[in-house]
């Protein structure tokens, strides 16, 4: 492979880890935004706490992933939001919504502040449901008709699902006591759902699309990929049984959040394998998206500078925030 071949294959997965990070690292606090309406006052301030060092940063790598589409990927850029734009519009309106809300919760007199807890659940809920929506869109390929429609809906609703597991999680990790407990419970909630919507997502994929279908179920692909789902349903079987554990509430606590990014590793693996080599499936490779060689050299610079240096503050937040949330203050 030449160097101009290799490039824009250096740049999908380094767009594919920084859309990983995001739904990981996003996804946690959406989950525990989400989960805010079930909290009592005092709960719902040691929940923001958890997540306060973390959310804002967390969103850089959506900046960064669209941006590398943007820049390195013109062609798919402009195709993805051409068919995506409404999605794309109300998923900022509830990342702004939740910006706004942490913010003027924290000065907000107490008879509103139970209207900015609100917007920060909504606005959690606005991202997370057109997030859905855009991933099952683009599994299809963007097709029009029903059956895609009706896909992306159902993703739609298990991807919220699957982000309230994942805050359940990190409040099981970062939080003590009563709270502690009721996340969960919380998760105990959540997990049916996301292993019923993961197994009819597994079996709908396949049908709604026929590249999926030849690459997963043709021998000897379908052998050689078998640990993938087989180890996806491991981890969630082991979360389950972490969570019916009295050690998930002391030396487990990690556990739970541990399994279920396991299992969004492996989902955004399978999905790597089903899409390669197109930036939209079965409609554009990423050859033929990519800018010009020179350019994507230039940009390779900028990314040896930028990337890192968010690895690193990244690494550097969670290090110095980590442990268990404390009472929230502003001071």
């Amino acid at each position: 492979m030449s160097w101009g071949e290799a490039l824009p294959v250096v740049f999908l997965a380094l767009m594919g880890l920084s859309m990983l990070a995001y739904v990981v690292l996003d996804g946690y606090d959406l989950g525990v935004g989400l989960l805010l309406h079930r909290a009592t006052d005092d709960q719902k301030d040691t929940m923001i706490s958890s997540i306060g060092p973390f959310w804002d940063a967390n969103e850089t790598w959506l900046v960064l992933g669209v941006g590398i589409l943007l820049i390195a990927f013109p062609k798919a850029h402009g195709m993805v939001l051409t068919a995506l734009y409404l999605p794309v519009a109300l998923m900022l309106v509830g990342l702004i919504l939740r910006g706004v809300a942490f913010d003027f919760r924290v000065k907000a007199q107490a008879v509103h502040k139970p209207l900015w807890n609100f917007a920060f659940f909504a606005g959690s809920g606005l991202a997370a449901v057109s997030q859905g929506w855009m991933l099952g869109r683009y599994i299809t390929g963007l097709q029009e008709g029903w059956p895609f429609m009706l896909f992306a809906g159902v993703i739609a609703l298990l991807l919220p699902a699957a982000y309230v597991l994942l805050g359940a999680g990190w409040l099981i990790m970062k939080t003590e006591g009563e709270l502690q407990q009721h996340a969960v419970k919380w998760a105990k909630l959540a997990w049916a759902p996301v292993v019923a919507g993961m197994g009819l997502i597994s079996l709908a994929t396949p049908v709604v699309s026929e590249t999926v279908r030849s690459r997963w179920f043709t021998m000897p692909e379908f052998i050689a990929l078998l640990p993938i789902p087989l180890m996806t349903l491991a981890a969630l079987v082991a979360a389950r049984a972490v969570l019916n554990s009295k050690q998930v509430l002391g030396r487990l606590c990690w556990a739970p959040f541990v399994a279920v990014v396991s299992v969004f590793l492996l989902g955004a693996i399978g999905l790597a394998y089903s899409l390669f080599p197109y930036v939209v499936i079965d409609r554009l490779t990423i050859w033929q998206a990519a800018s010009a060689t020179e350019s994507l050299a230039v940009i390779a610079i900028g990314c040896a500078i930028t990337v890192p240096a968010i690895v690193g503050y990244t690494i550097f937040s969670y290090r110095v925030f980590w442990g268990k949330a404390r009472e929230l203050s502003y001071a």
